[in-house]
């Protein structure tokens, strides 16, 4: 090494330690370090033996370190060698719709208006958008709701700005409930063709009925004596629960969905769009099966939990000479510790275990949204994990966090937040001020930070501070602890940059600020809510922060991403 300095070789050796950890996993190794460092030093070469001992200190070093302190350091020492394209899988390809082409597919979202969207409809829309697109098709959104007690105006709006917030765009939109009188006509049909029969029978013995197989004693009615009962039901002669509309299917049958299920009952209650003008409201079943018919929907995708209830929307179709759809179904979208059923979320919200539907530890879309994710890292996790099977899945969210955190991290400004703060004294005061930048490799600017005598530490690095110690305060200074005093620390600023063992933290100065961060975590443990599942870290955060609007992403290093909620508040979306 007499023509390298051995100082710029242990630079050079752990700045590639660094970067060959940050590539790998966290994980550097000893040959392709000593490979870059020779690259970057050819003199190097004649002293092998002194730069693979080199490498072999910092690898060794750069291994205890985990991702972030790896990314800490290396943001300081290299930041440019974080901008260089990371590897990524290939992408994988939406598998073929069976007996589908380019131009001649047509698909639909069918939400049910009776919750607030959650992110189980959201990836159900992704994957019809993504078809759409895939086959240059047309998409319907589609509400389902002919059912008065449960559809309430303000989810309706809920659906169509989730799904413009996914970036799923639909070529036409419509109601159930705008068809009422087609529903009559279709029924009216079957009716007189023996398909249908009004029935009296209480909901107990209807239900008794089809678990037997046993025969309704108005099945054997003839057709005038249902049209006239039918008659009175539209007009409003019969009350709720006094006669329902039944299809007669196959009272045998292993599929109970055809054990003669209801397709009409009286439901007084008013819609939101509809009001009191009808009182005679089709069953989903019924109401599907004539819709997917009416707008030509070539392939139905949703969820297998529907798959039960596919051959009894056929017969209706096959009764009134309609067409039927191709089925695509797949398990559910379900995530560990988050219940994503709106009746359970209800609950949960009657309840007060959680503040409503937008409650960070939730699955709806208000929640991702007020979290942190984006559109982009849905649409990812789509194409990249969900599988077009029926069998049941459990999704990690660290699937999810993995593929958001590569979203937003290009563009997601550093600041420095300090939870648990102490106090550190510098016996020889700064007095500088510090130009940092707001991201490590993004041109984002950067900003100023003013020091003096006193900065501030995470408590959980001053509790394992000793005199003696050395750390370093990132962008600033190496310090060595001289004492521990009450509320505090005394140490002495020795300058100097970024060092092999040596732990570089964050720090903000006197002119700093309070700030809460509200740290969600997974709602339910097994089966039962977990009290601790949302808790607060309490801290100070650099005067940079208070420029921040509400509703934007930062990255507090070594902390985490994290959304402003509002003044002196953030959420936490992960690390």
């Amino acid at each position: 090494m007499d023509t390298v300095n051995p100082e710029e070789v242990k630079r050079s050796a752990l700045k590639w330690a660094l970067k060959n950890a940050f590539d790998h996993d966290g994980k550097a190794q000893v040959g392709p370090v000593v490979s870059k460092v020779i690259a970057e030093h050819p003199g190097s070469k004649a002293s092998i033996s002194r730069v693979v001992e080199a490498v072999k200190e910092a690898v060794e070093w750069v291994n205890t370190l985990d991702k972030t302190a790896i990314e800490t350091t290396l943001s300081e020492i290299a930041p440019e060698l974080m901008a260089e394209e990371r590897r990524r899988s290939e992408e994988r390809r939406l598998p073929e719709l069976p007996g589908a082409s380019a131009g001649a597919v047509v698909l639909r979202l069918p939400p049910e208006p009776s919750g607030y969207m959650h992110l189980g409809h959201a990836f159900h829309g992704l994957i019809n958008y993504l078809y759409r697109e895939k086959y240059g098709g047309f998409l319907w959104l589609r509400f389902e709701d002919t059912n008065p007690r449960k559809v309430r105006a303000e989810y309706y709006d809920s659906y169509r700005e989730g799904f413009r917030w996914c970036g799923v765009k639909w070529d036409a939109e419509k109601n159930n409930s705008d068809d009422m009188d087609l529903y009559y006509s279709y029924a009216e049909m079957l009716l007189e063709l023996g398909g249908l029969y009004v029935c009296s029978c209480s909901q107990e013995e209807m239900a008794k009925q089809r678990a037997e197989g046993a025969e309704c004693s108005h099945r054997s009615m003839d057709a005038s004596w249902h049209m006239e009962k039918w008659d009175r039901m539209l007009s409003g002669a019969m009350r709720e629960g006094e006669a329902v509309v039944r299809f007669k299917g196959d009272l045998q049958s292993q599929n109970t969905a055809l054990r003669d299920p209801v397709l009409f009952r009286v439901v007084e209650h008013p819609h939101p769009l509809k009001g009191d003008r009808y009182t005679v409201w089709p069953t989903y079943d019924f109401a599907v099966a004539i819709q997917d018919a009416v707008c030509g929907v070539t392939h139905v995708l949703r969820t297998s939990e529907f798959m039960f209830r596919d051959e009894l929307q056929d017969q209706i179709r096959q009764r009134l000479g309609l067409r039927n759809p191709v089925y695509v179904e797949y398990s559910r979208f379900e995530f560990e510790g988050t219940p994503l059923s709106r009746r359970r979320i209800r609950e949960l919200i009657e309840q007060g275990i959680v503040r409503g539907w937008d409650d960070p530890r939730l699955g709806t879309v208000a929640a991702a949204r007020r979290r942190g994710f984006t559109p982009e890292a849905l649409r990812e996790f789509v194409k990249s994990y969900v599988a077009l099977t029926p069998s049941r899945k459990l999704y990690s969210w660290d699937l999810l966090y993995a593929i958001n955190r590569r979203v937003i991290d290009p563009k997601t400004p550093r600041l420095f937040f300090v939870p648990d703060p102490r106090r550190v004294v510098l016996k020889n005061p700064m007095a500088v001020k510090v130009s940092v930048p707001l991201h490590p490799s993004a041109d984002m600017g950067s900003r100023a930070l003013e020091v003096g005598d006193t900065v501030f530490i995470p408590g959980r690095d001053a509790d394992l501070l000793k005199p003696g110690d050395r750390v370093r305060l990132k962008y600033l200074t190496n310090i060595r602890i001289l004492d521990r005093v009450e509320g505090g620390i005394v140490a002495e600023a020795e300058g100097g940059g970024p060092e092999p063992g040596l732990q570089v933290i964050q720090w903000v100065p006197e002119k700093s600020h309070r700030l809460e961060v509200i740290v969600p975590g997974m709602l339910f443990r097994g089966e039962v809510p977990d009290p601790q599942s949302l808790s607060t870290v309490s801290g100070l955060v650099e005067a940079y922060e208070a420029s921040v609007p509400v509703g934007s992403a930062v990255q507090f290093e070594r902390f985490g991403y994290c959304v402003k909620d509002a003044a002196g508040v953030y959420i936490f979306t992960h690390p």
